[in-house]
């Protein structure tokens, strides 16, 4: 995306009261309803109580036939959705700081009810108490643990869609078979001084001054330059990666991240595609239910899941 300007370059906000429909408002109206003007300065343990609840909030139960139980894989908490194979392995949102099993159980009871498929949910350790690389090395622990068994698919937003990406990246040639990946939201890495980073600065639900305080306490500093296990974006080799379908919410700093990643697997002769969905932002996938467009996306997610599992690409080409 490239900010629009007025004559005289001055660049001009983009009109969300026109881009944003009425559900979506009510949405990040009922969102930020959890959320007191002082949540920032929140003890940590706090925030992460106000995030569960708000998930919580737009969960449904789970979908008939859909059963779970927790159980360590790796050495990692895990909350296990049986179904048939392959297993998908779900990598939550929340920043590297908030989320967990709860926060996304009925987001994983629905992928499991939609696609039939076993999911597994990873309770990967969080900031700032447990800094980089640990949310990476739990993800990716799972990851081989449950590849040594069979082929996996990978999914997940926001922070959860980074974990993804940047697991994939660092297991190839381990054996481990990934049928592909779905990146809901992600945010990769990408420039942070140019296109959506600056045209949706001041997003609803996530705003760039967002990302750079998550950015940040996921290491306790700023982070390191040039490693794909925190920014699979800056990569220098995109090649021998799994199908990828990348989503971006169009009203969402993050945005950019991931066509310019699926732009950079298809230069390197992979296959990926990459979607922006219209109106949306930043967290839609808990509007699932509550509004039509998030609820397309949805729909989107789960039968490119069901296709990689099936060794399908469903994006025009051959696999």
């Amino acid at each position: 995306m490239i900010p629009s300007c007025r004559p005289g370059g001055i660049m001009t906000a983009p009109d969300y009261q026109a881009l944003i429909d009425a559900p979506t408002w009510a949405f990040i109206e009922r969102t930020n309803s959890f959320y007191p003007p002082e949540t920032a300065s929140f003890p940590i343990a706090r925030q992460r109580e106000i995030y569960d609840r708000m998930c919580q909030a737009f969960d449904n139960p789970y979908p008939p036939g859909v059963t779970s139980r927790d159980e360590a894989v790796a050495g990692v908490p895990c909350r296990i959705y049986p179904g048939r194979d392959p297993v998908v392995v779900y990598l939550h949102g929340g920043g590297y700081v908030v989320g967990g099993l709860h926060s996304h159980d009925a987001v994983c009871a629905d992928i499991r009810a939609r696609t039939g498929l076993t999911v597994v949910s990873v309770d990967y350790r969080l900031s700032p108490e447990h800094l980089h690389p640990a949310a990476f090395d739990d993800a990716s622990a799972v990851i081989r643990a449950l590849g040594a068994k069979g082929p996996v698919v990978l999914a997940g937003d926001s922070a959860g869609g980074n974990l993804c990406a940047a697991a994939a990246h660092a297991l190839r040639g381990s054996g481990v078979t990934i049928l592909g990946q779905v990146l809901i939201y992600p945010g990769l890495g990408g420039a942070m001084d140019r296109g959506s980073y600056l045209t949706h600065a001041n997003a609803p639900m996530l705003t760039r001054d967002d990302v750079l305080f998550y950015k940040d306490i996921r290491h306790g500093a700023p982070p390191p330059e040039g490693d794909a296990t925190v920014s699979p974006l800056q990569d220098n080799d995109f090649s021998g990666l799994p199908p990828t379908l990348a989503i971006a919410a169009e009203c969402d700093p993050l945005a950019d991240d991931a066509h310019d990643y699926a732009a950079r697997i298809t230069e390197a002769g992979g296959l990926a595609h990459a979607v922006t969905e219209p109106g949306l932002v930043h967290g839609y996938l808990r509007a699932r239910h509550s509004v039509p467009r998030a609820a397309a996306s949805f729909d989107r997610i789960t039968a490119a899941i069901t296709a990689f599992a099936e060794t399908r690409w469903p994006f025009g080409g051959t696999p």
